[in-house]
């Protein structure tokens, strides 16, 4: 019986993670499926870019993991049983159970209202595909009027600075507002913060610092020193949560729900399961927990490729770097901002603005989705054997749920 290795999600941890372990594992002990609801590969990081009406590519993942041997399962995850070690999944076919003996979770994060009232039934967010594009379509009727519309951006983190900047620039016809709870970019070197006021200057951006929002409602935001903004489209950028699943599964997790692992991004509480990107509390090399971020995703993923395929191949485990190199934030096309920090994750006095730090940015896009697109690109071609192929443990029985459960990736083609 080979060893499933059952990867949930397939953003840029759970894509990269898979079509590695593809590569290196030989097909012969193990058998690896992905579990993703989309049929798509979501550059997430570029997703302000589709909310403002800019075309962006989605590859599909069966192209994506075309030829590796990857079993693609596109459905929704609802529950992890590590005890049995099965998932359940949902899809249109009423969905099942999927066994596994080795779990990588990489299930990411979502929008996080902060029990806000309003901010579910009325604002929207960018926080995955099928929201930003309901945020594009609200734009395009606002853009139809003669006077355009106002749109509220709430929360400065990079994703709300992005968002903003990318809406005033890609349609001047709308007026944009951005909330921000302390001082714009404050986490920013002296230098980068002023530059950023620039861009909000240039780009027509009213920036409202020091303001806590306590509702919002379908045609304003109400602020808690009691004033109201008028809003035709808010959109809500105030941080990220994770998904419940891992608390509810019963893995060590912190209070916001963040699996627990080790050095090597393995679940201290079952070891068994590995989790990476947004999913993982990893300490960094510096001493302090890994933000969520794209830079914490490479890391974490490049470092349980290593575990797994190190502890089943028997070989030593390398320790690769794991660190948070600074920001990257984009101001619109032609604009940007590069704001690198130091040990203690503080912001290096000196920052790269301008069109050269927009390239930069866009090319480290680039760069995810190439290396996303090619997961096994650059990896040794000699597919390790397993110390002993392992066979199905717990859950046996569960190893899938019926005809349809997964399917084989091969030359671009899905073949059950």
């Amino acid at each position: 019986m080979k060893h499933r290795i059952v990867v949930l999600g397939a953003g840029y941890a759970g894509a990269y993670v898979a079509g590695n372990l593809a590569r290196r594992l030989s097909p012969t002990d193990t058998e690896i499926t992905v579990v993703n609801a989309e049929p798509d590969f979501v550059q997430r990081l570029r997703l302000h870019q589709l909310a403002a009406g800019q075309d962006i590519e989605a590859p599909k993942l069966a192209d994506v993991f075309a030829g590796t041997g990857i079993r693609l399962r596109l459905a929704r995850v609802t529950a992890v049983d590590p005890k049995r070690q099965v998932i359940t999944v949902a899809d249109a076919n009423g969905g099942g159970e999927l066994g596994y003996d080795t779990l990588l979770y990489a299930l990411g994060s979502q929008g996080d209202d902060h029990g806000v009232p309003g901010v579910p039934e009325h604002a929207f967010d960018i926080a995955a595909r099928p929201s930003a594009l309901r945020l594009r379509e609200r734009l395009d009727s606002l853009g139809k009027r003669g006077g355009g519309g106002r749109v509220v951006v709430v929360g400065d983190g990079l994703t709300g600075i992005e968002t903003a900047t990318e809406i005033a620039e890609s349609r001047p016809r709308l007026s944009v507002a951005l909330i921000a709870r302390g001082e714009l970019g404050a986490r920013l070197s002296a230098g980068a913060r002023s530059h950023l006021r620039q861009a909000c200057h240039r780009l027509g951006i009213t920036v409202l610092e020091h303001t806590s929002v306590e509702a919002v409602e379908a045609t304003r935001v109400l602020c808690a020193d009691g004033s109201a903004l008028a809003s035709d489209a808010t959109v809500w950028a105030a941080g990220f949560a994770v998904n419940p699943i891992a608390a509810a599964s019963g893995l060590e997790v912190t209070e916001n729900g963040r699996i627990v692992v080790d050095r090597t991004m393995r679940s201290v509480s079952h070891p068994n399961v590995y989790a990476v990107g947004d999913s993982a509390y990893a300490i960094g090399d510096n001493g302090r927990p890994l933000p969520m971020s794209c830079a914490s995703a490479g890391y974490t993923s490049k470092q349980a490729i290593e575990a797994i395929v190190g502890r089943l191949t028997g070989r030593k485990i390398a320790t690769t770097k794991l660190g948070y190199p600074g920001n990257h934030i984009s101001l619109g096309r032609r604009d940007g901002i590069l704001q690198l920090v130091d040990d203690e994750a503080r912001a290096k006095p000196t920052y790269l603005g301008g069109r050269t730090a927009a390239r930069i940015k866009a090319g480290i896009l680039l760069g995810s989705l190439w290396a996303t697109s090619h997961p096994t690109f650059g990896m040794p071609k000699r597919r390790r054997r397993l110390v002993a192929a392992p066979g199905a443990s717990a859950g046996e029985g569960a190893r899938a749920a019926g005809p349809g459960a997964g399917a084989s990736v091969q030359g671009g083609r899905v073949a059950a």
